[in-house]
Formats: structure tokens, sequence, C-alpha cells
């Protein structure tokens, strides 16, 4: 967020921001990208461990190794919960983590390189996850609601105006 902040300022004397910062900023993006789905297929993959166990038994020893107890009401309900995954729910969750991990990999592909398709998903999906995110910070506030909220909408705003300004090149 401090880069994203300093390669703002960088601005021409009529108010745009620079290909050299607006590189900076989509490499930035392109890198977040990149970690989202890293970590996504990395949740995605370590699913497929539990497929052919107990699930109910490894949730029961996930709880006890966090010292919650299994009497608590959010411990009963992911203990059901839990006990209601079958393999084939698994590897479904499994398939949409790989496919939703592509689709980071090449929207993170595509603003390294400063395509104008990889800005238009960026831009529709932050947009997509915006409502979600106010519904969130209103639901409980707390500093990472705030954070997820403020870079998604930096993102968003950034995209936008990379989108207007080709338009507007297009159109002059």
């Amino acid at each position: 967020m401090l880069a994203m902040s300093g390669i703002l300022h960088l601005r021409l004397g009529h108010g745009e921001l620079d290909r050299q910062a607006q590189l900076k900023l989509l490499r930035a993006v392109a890198s977040f990208e990149l970690a989202k789905g890293l970590i996504v297929l990395l949740a995605g993959c370590s699913v497929l461990f539990l497929v052919h166990k107990d699930t109910g038994d490894v949730a029961d020893t996930f709880l006890r190794l966090l010292h919650i107890s299994p009497d608590h009401h959010f411990a009963q309900v992911f203990l059901k919960w839990a006990d209601n995954l079958t393999d084939t729910k698994l590897w479904a969750v499994a398939g949409v983590a790989i496919v939703y991990a592509m689709l980071r990999f090449v929207e993170a592909y595509g603003l390294w390189k400063a395509r104008a398709w990889a800005e238009w998903i960026a831009l529709v999906s932050g947009t997509l996850y915006l409502p979600f995110e106010v519904y969130k910070l209103v639901e409980h506030a707390s500093l990472l609601h705030i954070s997820v909220l403020i870079v998604n909408l930096a993102v968003v705003l950034f995209m936008a105006y990379l989108r207007l300004s080709a338009r507007k090149a297009r159109m002059a």
C-alpha cells in the first residue's frame, strides 16, 4: 500500500500517471494476484489430504490443537459441517480452487505484461468483491476488513483510471 501511494505521487503536470508509474503499479497488483492464486492453490491442494479420511476426526483434532472446546456452539457447527464432507465435495472444493487460482495466474500474467484484457478482469472481479467487503465491514468492523476494502478499492479505481485513460487516448 505504501508503494502504491508513493507511486501515485509521481504525476505529470497534466494530472496523469506516467507510463513508468503505471507499469510499477500494474506489476504490484500482478504480484498481489499471483500471491492470492498461490494461497488458494495451496489451500485447495491441502483439502485433498482429507480425501478418504474421517473429516470429523480431523476437525476434532484441529479444534483440540487450537485448544477450542468441542462443547462450544461454533465448534459443534464446525464438527457437524466436517462430518457432512464427502470425498466428492472435497474434490469439488479442490477443483474450484484450482480454477480460481488459474484465473488469478492468468490475470497476474496479463497485468505484468500490461494487457488491457487483464485490466478488465481485475476491474470486474475487484468490483464484484466490493459489496461483500462492505457487508463484512458493516457486520464486523476490523482493521483487516478495512484494509481489504481499501486495497481492493484502490485496485478497482486504478484499473478504472487505466481503462478510462486508454479510452480517452483512442478518442483523441
